[in-house]
């Protein structure tokens, strides 16, 4: 998708909330939002619509503010207060609909005000709610021993899908976070949601082992030892539950 088609469907749909006399506000995310260096042709629409009290549902039942702009291929609630939606143009759309005192206990990265009404304050677009803190390594380590720890056992039961997921999922996922205490992050912005996001721009080096941690279905055995070799190799390791899982790969 063309980035600038982007924007200007983004300033219709704040133009399209001007019209409804409950809306208060179009807030751009991500990309869209105060990332718009990372705008690309593989980005999407994200966004927060901010409405008056008692009147989100409303919006939510009834998208005709998003389908005046265009022809609509496909929506669906994947959320209790957004859709995700593609237009036959090819432009994809995921958002949330809020009322204001809601915002004060979601967590979001800060993010563009595309329109608001003019008795909302700039400050609509700025999360009230802190970024959760950084895991400590300790932490981090342990989860990514015992998923490795319970994914074999599953794997030797023949539950190779649950084993996947303990070993080749919730182990990598703790060693993404645990990069930033193995190397100094790049410039990449990092998303509090999805922290395999930009992986490879924030540690580019660190990437290189991801294929020995996740090599397929049939090969949990290969992928833990992988883990459990590059956690050894970075970290204090205890030996108790490293030779345990030794044990169960052999």
């Amino acid at each position: 998708m063309n980035p600038p088609a982007l924007l200007t469907r983004l300033d219709e749909i704040g133009r399209s909330l001007s019209q409804e006399a409950h809306a208060l506000a179009l807030i751009g995310l991500g990309s869209v939002g105060t990332e718009l260096d990372r705008l690309d042709a593989w980005s999407d629409l994200d966004f927060f619509v901010i409405v008056e009290a008692g009147h989100k549902r409303a919006f939510l039942d009834d998208i005709g503010w998003l389908a005046r702009l265009g022809l609509i291929a496909y929506a669906f609630a994947n959320t209790e207060v957004g859709y995700k939606l593609l237009y036959a143009d090819g432009i994809f759309c995921e958002f949330a609909i809020f009322e204001p005192a809601e915002l004060e206990a979601i967590p979001f990265t800060a993010g563009r005000i595309v329109w608001k009404h003019a008795n909302v304050p700039d400050s609509i677009g700025q999360p009230a709610s802190p970024a959760p803190p950084r895991r400590s390594p300790e932490f981090l380590v342990g989860e990514a021993l015992t998923n490795l720890y319970i994914g074999m056992g599953r794997d030797l039961r023949g539950e190779r899908l649950s084993a996947l997921r303990f070993i080749q999922g919730y182990a990598v996922d703790r060693l993404v976070e645990l990069a930033v205490y193995i190397d100094e992050p790049q410039a990449a912005t990092r998303d509090m949601f999805a922290n395999e996001r930009r992986f490879e721009k924030r540690h580019p080096v660190i990437p290189s082992h991801a294929a020995e941690w996740m090599q397929g279905y049939h090969r949990n055995q290969e992928s833990a030892l992988a883990i459990l070799t590059f956690l050894e190799e970075h970290f204090e390791v205890n030996a108790a539950i490293a030779g345990e899982i030794r044990k169960r790969c052999a």
